[in-house]
């Protein structure tokens, strides 16, 4: 049996989050003994992990470095003697390496393999110290596409190391729930015939929202009906509000904030828009992909990986505002096109990043290590 430690900052409804439930909850239970580990507090995921019986210890880390939460992360693991700790995210994948750093010769050393979710563009020089001074305590570093392992590489990460595990996704159910459509609709005062274009995910700079409102700008004086419903919150959410107003859009935004309820809307997207500047692996264009629904996103490596141009959806310069105008007014004119091209992307979904894959690509990776 191999012992498997989990070590992420939170288990809210976040992408990483989601994927480290599903790999938790779908790893064989004949093979694998999971535990979880979350820094700094738990979330939806916590309840989920209880009731397929995986322990979850919470360290409730309050700072950025917390000693506190670092002993405890020391005990925590004193306590499991896992063979292997897999860390998510960078206060994670940091935590975690330091603290196997400290752990006494006499006691259990855990393999390491850390999860990088993106191209962290975002980081800081220190942070990047951080990642090349931890590099001795790291097993593997997997990234969720080849964009974010190439990322790393050119960040000094050796090549000897570094392993790429695609996101998992599952089958949804993609009937259409009318009682959550009409409370929908009532809710946000969205007219009977909108035809509803959506984003979904955090209201936060790299996603360039904005680019999306300013097509938004040019598509509806094709079709007034259209209804761009943007799911998610975050730091830019005052921001998008404000531009809503000034480019006059405001009857065709719909700012739907935080929604647990988020696979019953899938179903009713005509079109899926991601903008973003950078990414890992998408969960959002893999969520509307495995509905069936066609997707236009900014042409960066982990979006090429998942949308073929053409065949699942369509690929525009990052910042094209008109690209993405235009591909939309493309995909909703014509019925035909744009059930091709949802069919052919739930397709791929189904065929290459099933969970199941995922599962047994992470399995192999820890019997790798443990050789």
């Amino acid at each position: 049996m191999i012992k498997v430690s989990l070590l992420i900052p939170t288990l809210d409804q976040s992408g990483a989050e989601k994927q480290l439930a599903l790999l938790a909850t779908s790893l064989p239970r004949d093979e694998f003994e999971v535990q979880v580990i979350a820094l700094t507090r738990g979330g939806p995921y916590e309840n989920l992990l209880k009731e397929h019986n995986i322990p979850v210890t919470i360290l409730n880390k309050r700072f950025k470095f917390d000693p506190l939460a670092y002993r405890a992360l020391k005990k925590t693991l004193q306590k499991q003697q896992p063979d292997i700790l897999h860390t998510w995210l960078f206060a994670a994948n940091s935590y975690g390496r330091m603290a196997v750093k400290r752990l006494a010769a006499s006691q259990k050393i855990p393999k390491v393999i850390v999860s990088e979710r993106c191209v962290d563009s975002w980081k800081s020089n220190w942070q990047h110290n951080v990642d090349r001074r931890l590099l001795p305590q790291t097993s593997l570093l997997v990234g969720n596409s080849q964009g974010v392992v190439d990322f790393y590489r050119e960040k000094g990460v050796p090549n000897s190391i570094l392993r790429v595990v695609c996101n998992g996704i599952p089958i949804p159910d993609t009937s259409v729930c009318e009682a959550t459509r009409n409370q929908l609709f009532q809710e946000h005062d969205i007219p009977e015939n909108a035809r509803l274009i959506a984003f979904v995910g955090r209201l936060a700079r790299q996603k360039r929202i904005e680019d999306l409102l300013w097509a938004l700008q040019l598509v509806r004086q094709m079709d007034e009906n259209i209804i761009l419903l943007l799911v998610g919150d975050g730091p830019e959410r005052a921001k998008l509000e404000e531009l809503t107003r000034q480019y006059t859009i405001t009857p065709n935004v719909r700012f739907l904030g935080h929604r647990p309820d988020v696979n019953k809307l899938f179903p009713l997207f005509e079109l899926f828009l991601l903008a973003s500047d950078f990414e890992g692996q998408s969960n959002s264009i893999m969520e509307a992909m495995s509905y069936g629904i066609p997707v236009v996103a900014s042409d960066i490596p982990p979006n090429r990986e998942l949308v073929i141009h053409g065949e699942t959806g369509f690929l525009t310069s990052v910042g094209d505002c008109t690209g993405f105008a235009q591909y939309t007014e493309r995909i909703l004119a014509d019925p035909e096109l744009a059930k091709q091209l949802g069919t052919a992307a739930q397709k791929r979904m189904q065929e290459e990043f099933s969970v199941d894959k995922m599962v047994k690509g992470y399995a192999t990776l820890y019997h790798e290590v443990l050789k």
